[in-house]
């Protein structure tokens, strides 16, 4: 049975022009990354539209939220800004319910 997770991140990324497909490689070898975060039990990357990315992931308590922010896709993220993408708008949240996989 999963871990069930009650606090969350949810990033939105805005690709520079011409970054795009950039952004979106860099999305998908953060899943290597996170792989080996044993806190972050969900970790999904986004695309919204042709500029618009996003990260929504989950975790059973905020001390492994704040191991993933202090780790390698945190500090991932601070390297690329201004070269890939806009500064990230990071939001904190609480998990209210969640259908955990099976």
């Amino acid at each position: 049975m999963a871990t069930p997770v009650n606090v969350g991140l949810f990033v939105r990324l805005e690709a520079l022009p011409g970054k795009e497909d950039d952004v979106a490689a860099f999305l998908d070898q953060g899943l290597e990354l996170v792989e080996q975060e044993p806190d972050t039990d969900r970790w999904f990357a986004v695309r919204f539209g042709p500029s618009s990315f996003g990260i929504f992931d989950a975790f059973p308590d905020d001390s492994g939220r704040q191991a993933h922010l202090n780790g390698a896709v945190g500090q991932a993220l601070a390297e690329k800004a201004g070269e890939l993408f806009e500064p990230p708008n990071v939001e904190q949240l609480d998990v209210l319910a969640e259908k955990p996989p099976q």
